[in-house]
C-alpha cells in the first residue's frame, strides 16, 4: 500500500513464458516510467505467472500463486500486460487475473477503486485491440477503474531490442502517459496529455 511517504505500490502483471517478449517489455518500459513518477514498483512476469490452473474450490496454492495475491491484496494500482491470443487475453495472463477471486472476501474486495493500466501485444491490429478490450472488460469486473488509455501494439511494426528499448517514440509516449494515468490515479489527480 501507499507507504509513509505517500509513494504508491504499482504492480505490473504480464508477459509470456518465452524470454524476449515483447508483452514484458512493453510493461517494463510502463513500470519504469511509474518509478520515475515516484512510485515503487513491482513485476510478476514470465515464469513467475506459470501457475496451475486457478480452481476457487481448492484452498491451497503454490507459492507463486501465493505471491501473486499477496501482491494483488498490497497494490495501490496495477498494470495488465497481456498477448493477443486469437483475439483474446491469453491463457497464462488470464489464469494468473482469476487468482484475484481470492480477494473476495478481503477488506477492500477484489481491485476495488484500483487504477489498472492496460497494454496488449499482438502481430496485427485486430488481435492486440480486441485483446485491449478484453483487458478493459476484466478490470471492470474485477471492481477496477481502467485508464482512460489503453495502449495497443502492433508488433508486426514496433519492436523491443534486448535491453527493452522500444523502435517507436511513439509507442513509448504512449507507455509513458498510461505510467502516468496510472501513479495519478491512485492520488485521483487527473494527468494531463504530455
Amino acid at each position: 500500500m501507499t507507504n509513509a511517504n505517500g509513494s504508491p505500490l504499482v504492480l505490473g502483471i504480464g508477459g509470456a513464458l518465452r524470454s524476449a517478449s515483447s508483452t514484458e517489455a512493453a510493461l517494463r518500459l510502463c513500470l519504469r516510467q511509474a518509478e520515475r513518477l515516484g512510485a515503487r514498483v513491482t513485476a510478476i512476469c514470465g515464469p513467475d505467472l506459470d501457475l496451475p490452473f486457478y480452481a476457487p474450490q481448492r484452498r491451497e496454492r503454490c507459492d507463486r500463486a501465493e505471491r501473486l495475491v499477496k501482491a494483488l491484496k498490497a497494490a495501490d494500482a496495477v498494470i495488465i500486460a497481456s498477448p493477443g491470443y486469437h483475439g483474446g487475453v491469453s491463457g497464462f495472463v488470464k489464469n494468473a487475473l482469476d487468482h484475484i477471486e481470492d480477494l473476495r472476501s478481503d477488506n477492500r474486495p477484489y481491485l476495488d477503486g484500483l487504477p489498472i493500466g492496460c497494454i496488449a501485444t499482438g502481430g496485427g491490429w485486430q488481435g492486440c485491440v480486441t485483446t485491449l478490450y478484453a483487458l478493459r472488460a476484466v478490470a471492470h469486473s474485477a471492481r477496477g477503474w481502467p485508464t482512460p488509455l489503453g495502449v495497443a501494439i502492433n508488433t508486426a511494426e514496433v519492436s523491443f531490442d534486448p535491453e527493452g528499448v522500444c523502435s517507436s517514440a511513439a509507442v513509448e509516449a504512449q507507455l509513458d502517459l498510461l505510467a502516468a494515468q496510472v501513479v495519478s490515479g491512485v492520488a485521483g489527480r487527473p494527468v494531463a496529455a504530455q
